[in-house]
């Protein structure tokens, strides 16, 4: 619309009664959506943008496409766009994502999420994943201080598999086996007196010590006093690495008792399995493999660390503030 004609009709705004400016607000509302989705990206994207064919940070602007502006690098000769190579790249309707965002933020059921925003049940269930796909990735560098490790067990679920590894059972149901087995997917919590967590779904059955050294050896400060129950796992990682180590006999009825370097006790990372499982009771079930997504979408809620949106898209693009 050429300047002039938009005067006019900008000048006959005010003339309008409310159903007619409700009408007007509710037509340029999706645009107003994509406009600001598109914003944000150019400007996470701004900084350190690169050819994610051959990293060369040479470009020039080359046309534009989907709402987005292409590039071509001047090393490769390749086009891109800033969702290129992230997960994020060929997801339609960008105007609705600040309001499925807010949605991830309250923590709603995939249909609940899709009769709010406005799309298919389908595209609510990509769009989680997609989005959440880094968000697990933001964990802190480092635990120290006084470390409380603990590990928790859920029903190993194929669920959304064309192909079962066992015998099908009701959802909901339980493990065929009694006690700690390869029915149950362990999942690690580790997590210091300042609130720092790490965790990682270390896979079926008991913890083992190997376990142990790739998911927490690299995230413990050598310094760190490590507080654990009585597993036998935990006691044999430390010696091998030559990392304090405190253990707390809950099955005797031990719960605290007092150390020089402070309170000894698992309270901490047991209060954050509980929260976890709490939160993810509400999806009535999820699939063993999605587990590190949930594990990250909980750890960017618990304690409002990520209270916004534009926040939440930033980790959804891989640009982690640890």
């Amino acid at each position: 619309m050429k300047a002039p004609k938009f005067a006019r009709l900008f000048a006959q705004l005010p003339k309008l009664n409310q159903p007619q400016r409700q009408k007007v607000l509710a037509a340029l509302h999706p645009a107003a959506g994509l406009d600001r989705v598109i914003a944000l990206i150019g400007e996470i994207r701004s900084i350190g943008r690169r050819c994610p064919d051959c990293a060369c940070e040479r470009c020039y602007r080359h046309g534009q496409a989907n709402d987005l502006q292409r590039y071509r690098c001047c090393s490769c000769g390749r086009t891109f766009n800033d969702l290129t190579g992230t997960p994020l790249a060929r997801l339609r309707l960008k105007g609705k994502w600040l309001a499925y965002l807010e949605v991830v933020l309250d923590s709603r059921s995939v249909r609940s999420a899709a009769k709010l925003v406005g799309v298919h049940r389908n595209t609510a269930f990509r769009w989680r994943h997609r989005f959440l796909d880094r968000v697990k990735d933001d964990r802190p560098a480092r635990l120290s201080g006084i470390v409380e490790a603990d590990e928790m067990f859920l029903l190993e679920s194929q669920k959304g598999a064309r192909k079962l590894d066992r015998q099908p059972r009701k959802r909901g149901g339980r493990a065929a086996l009694r006690g700690i087995s390869h029915h149950l997917d362990c999942i690690l919590v580790a997590r210091d007196r300042s609130g720092q967590t790490i965790d990682a779904v270390t896979g079926r059955g008991a913890l083992k010590a190997a376990q142990l050294v790739r998911h927490l050896l690299p995230k413990l400060d050598q310094q760190a006093l490590l507080v654990t129950d009585a597993n036998a796992a935990y006691a044999a990682f430390a010696r091998a690495h030559g990392i304090a180590h405190q253990a707390v006999n809950l099955s005797a009825g031990e719960r605290v008792r007092k150390g020089a370097e402070g309170a000894i006790h698992v309270q901490h990372v047991n209060a954050y399995h509980r929260r976890f499982k709490e939160w993810l009771a509400r999806f009535h079930g999820v699939a063993s493999h999605r587990l590190p997504n949930y594990l990250g979408w909980h750890w960017a809620l618990d304690g409002g660390r990520v209270p916004s949106v534009e926040q939440l898209l930033r980790i959804a693009f891989g640009v982690i503030n640890s």
